[in-house]
């Protein structure tokens, strides 16, 4: 179907509940439109019904040498309860840029469940700004991450039977590091027992469940860039300690091979479209509050060999998912973004500016002239890394002109060019402005992007040197096990990897209530975890908890099935 013959007017109106709007968009074959639109036969795709499908890695492995097109990331300020719009956007920019002629496909990562039954939603994009089918999607879509629980929680198995049949690598069961994981909001498995009961049941000890996100297979499923590596990824895995504290790997329990063979389909990434029929990479979904907030690089990868132009997002807001996919995924897997668009809301910067939620309708130029500071802080903090952001103000019917000048003038002076975007209203229409703003980035040379360490800085250095550049911090505070444990770290010889930084998606700081862009705070690392399988140190920071717990009224209340078998309730 043509760009030009998609009917918004069969559409509902804009503003009607999501699921309806994608659920009376009209879908293309997923197999006709991967040959029409990428080039991708039929026999390189493994569907999942009419419209869903992933890409062999067959393929992909075929394309390797193939020409790559230019890499746009898509980032957002500081989240508030207002929402800023990051996969909207996306998914609006993406089909900005077909509309102008560019052979452009997005990359986005899998929704979880936890937000999705819990206070955030999905993560399907908004308005006529989304991906489709949204309930696949939005749900139990390819079985990713059915997929990644099951290996984890067969390494967990693995772990307390070796424990029970003779422990014949001494593993000491007080310093097993291996966690359970499920993809829930359950704050009642933070921390459990296991192996009660008496002998036949298992050896007792302490334990505890983390978001399936949050999984250290999750990440690496992310950062693998073919099965070998997986595998190779999956052994190295430190799972506990002997009792003469040297590291128990999953190769040295042998589960690492069980493991790949579950993960084997789950590592192809996902094909599906938007409401505009322009394709879509949707693969891994690590979180940027407690991961790396990334797609996966095989998703990104591949979408690179088959189109002009990828767009891509990292989670949360720059000093969370932009720094981390620079810090990580680009570190390890040596993709540069040739363009990087910051999203940010007239509404988000009001909250910024002290408003609460149940006043944004009210134009307020003087609120946000006073939280303005934090889309300034994220685009010096951009600049950092030698790059300008584009700032996509992700536009709503109430923004004034008095308040989107705000914007503009505090863009200007820092020299990034600002677009206002319609796309969850006039879907790829409202995004042509945006859409034409990257297509002049991309034309200009090619920014030199600088990490922000380097590889063979300490630990506590790197740490350092985030909480300080971009958090804006004037010192680090780490606890005496968080700073034993990086010490042990770099003994082992791991002192060369990138910090994960795990703190609140909701401030610069560690106070989630510290809004606008604070400074002279100390950044606060209780807990260091080393992931040695994905490549990377996780600060555990502040009040953070890797396994999050429901609202008081959580969304799951409102989700159910109508009498016609339906979803309902599904944002």
């Amino acid at each position: 179907m043509a760009l030009d013959t998609i009917e918004f007017e069969e559409l509902p109106p804009p503003g009607a509940p999501d699921i309806d709007i994608a659920r009376a968009a009209t879908m293309r074959p997923i197999l006709p439109l991967a040959e029409d639109r990428l080039g991708v036969p039929a026999e390189a795709l493994i569907p999942f019904g009419h419209y869903k499908a992933k890409l062999s890695l067959d393929y992909i492995a075929s394309k390797a040498d193939a020409p790559k097109g230019k890499l746009v990331l898509v980032t957002a300020v500081t989240p508030t309860p207002a929402g800023e719009g990051k996969t909207t956007t996306s998914v609006g920019l993406n089909d900005g840029l077909n509309r102008i002629g560019l052979n452009s496909m997005v990359c986005l990562r899998e929704p979880s469940l936890g937000p999705c039954f819990g206070m955030k939603g999905g993560a399907a994009g908004g308005g006529r700004a989304q991906v489709i089918p949204m309930e696949d999607i939005n749900l139990h879509f390819n079985g990713d991450f059915h997929a990644i629980t099951s290996a984890h929680s067969l390494l967990a198995a693995i772990i307390d039977n070796h424990l029970q049949w003779g422990n014949e690598q001494d593993i000491d069961p007080r310093r097993i590091v291996w966690r359970r994981v499920v993809d829930m909001n359950d704050r009642a498995l933070r921390n459990i027992n296991v192996g009660l009961g008496g002998v036949a049941h298992g050896v007792p000890r302490e334990t505890g469940f983390d978001i399936t996100v949050a999984s250290e297979i999750m990440a690496i499923l992310c950062l693998a860039t073919d099965i070998a590596d997986l595998q190779r990824r999956l052994g190295d895995i430190i799972v506990a300690r002997r009792r003469d504290k040297s590291p128990v790997t999953a190769r040295d329990i042998e589960a690492d091979g069980a493991m790949a063979v579950l993960l084997k389909d789950a590592l192809q990434p996902n094909l599906v479209q938007s409401i505009e029929h322009n394709p879509a990479f949707i693969h891994g979904g690590p979180f940027a509050n407690i991961a790396h907030g990334c797609n996966s690089v095989m998703a990104t990868k591949a979408a690179l060999s088959l189109c002009d132009v990828v767009v891509t997002e990292a989670g949360f807001g720059a000093d969370l998912g932009a720094e981390k996919f620079l810090d990580i995924k680009c570190r390890q897997s040596g993709l540069r973004p040739d363009a990087v668009v910051l999203v940010a809301t007239v509404r988000a910067l009001k909250m910024q500016g002290g408003v609460v939620k149940k006043d944004l309708g009210e134009s307020n130029p003087a609120a946000v002239e006073c939280g303005v500071v934090n889309l300034r802080r994220h685009i010096e903090n951009l600049q950092k890394f030698g790059i300008t952001p584009i700032v996509a103000l992700n536009h709503f019917v109430m923004d004034t002109a008095e308040e989107i000048a705000v914007v503009q003038q505090v863009c200007d002076e820092l020299g990034a060019r600002c677009t206002v975007a319609k796309h969850w209203s006039e879907g790829g229409a409202g995004a042509e402005e945006l859409a034409q703003a990257v297509k002049d980035q991309l034309e200009e040379a090619t920014p030199e992007i600088k990490l922000l360490y380097p590889d063979d800085a300490p630990l506590t250095t790197k740490v350092e040197t985030v909480a300080r550049e971009i958090y804006r911090a004037s010192g680090v505070d780490f606890s005496s096990a968080a700073a034993h444990s990086l010490e042990e770290f770099t003994k082992l010889g791991y002192g060369h990897l990138p910090v994960c930084i795990a703190k609140t998606q909701y401030s610069f700081s560690t106070n989630p209530k510290s809004t606008g862009a604070p400074d002279g705070h100390t950044l606060e690392v209780r807990e260091a975890r080393l992931s040695a399988g994905a490549g990377f140190v996780v600060m555990v920071c502040g009040d953070i908890m890797t396994m999050p717990g429901l609202p008081k009224r959580p969304a799951a209340l409102d989700i159910g099935l109508n009498e016609y078998g339906d979803i309902v309730g599904l944002a």
